[in-house]
């Protein structure tokens, strides 16, 4: 039986990685275009399994600022009320940074992906999420991952996410850590509900990564969840 995937994305972000897409034009010639978050929609889509189907989020050009409160809730609980899992496309442009970040689509995508609804008598559950890592115009993951040659780990830029992201990232209840020599603190294990894989990782064993999502929201009793945006 095919999942149900929500997609959490930008649009409209172009500092992602080239990948060489070109359209067809009305004579037939072939025209690069500019690619955006968006088109690794696309990608993702090809990735996954046949049976499963995917769900998007914000469309090109949508501003919250055009709906009501009740359109968006309505409309947000429609899109993953069905869904098991809910992706998040992490892009180096992904956040307005003049804007409040309850005046954007993504923080409260994933708020209506935690939260539980009840619908002609069926209770559905919080979505497993995982946030897939997309390469900037450079084709480095380094404005979110870093690797610690000291500590021996790799280290994430949480500071540049969404803080209903940043708010699921180790928040185990009984975490397991150790101390570096430089005096930061290294997770081990499953220490967030919501892990973090690169694009390139994801696209060599999708289906680990999003059955981890769902193992995750199985035991979801073992974290802080925060489910309200700020």
């Amino acid at each position: 039986m095919g999942r149900k995937v929500f997609v959490s994305y930008k649009y409209a972000d172009t500092q992602v990685q080239d990948l060489n897409i070109y359209e067809e034009s009305w004579f037939g010639s072939q025209t690069k275009i500019q690619t955006r978050a968006r088109h690794y929609v696309d990608e993702l889509a090809k990735i996954l399994d046949d049976e499963d189907h995917i769900f998007k989020g914000e469309d090109d050009g949508q501003s919250l600022a055009d709906f009501s409160d009740e359109y968006i809730e309505s409309s947000l609980r429609n899109k993953i009320y069905d869904s098991s899992i809910t992706t998040v496309l992490v892009s180096k442009g992904m956040k307005e940074i003049w804007e409040a970040e309850k005046e954007q689509w993504i923080p409260w995508e994933i708020s209506y992906s935690l939260k539980e609804y009840t619908r002609n008598g069926r209770t559905s559950l919080s979505n497993g999420i995982i946030v897939i890592v997309l390469p900037d115009e450079w084709g480095s993951y380094e404005y979110y991952i870093t690797n610690d040659n000291i500590c021996n780990c790799r280290s994430l830029n949480t500071s540049f996410l969404f803080q209903i992201l940043k708010d699921n990232m180790f928040n185990a209840k009984s975490p397991t850590t150790a101390s570096c020599s430089n005096g930061s603190t290294i997770y081990y294990g499953d220490s967030s509900y919501i892990q973090s894989v690169t694009w390139e990782d994801f696209k060599k064993n999708p289906n680990f990564y999003l059955n981890k999502a769902i193992e995750l929201r199985d035991k979801k009793y073992d974290y802080n969840i925060t489910k309200t945006v700020k």
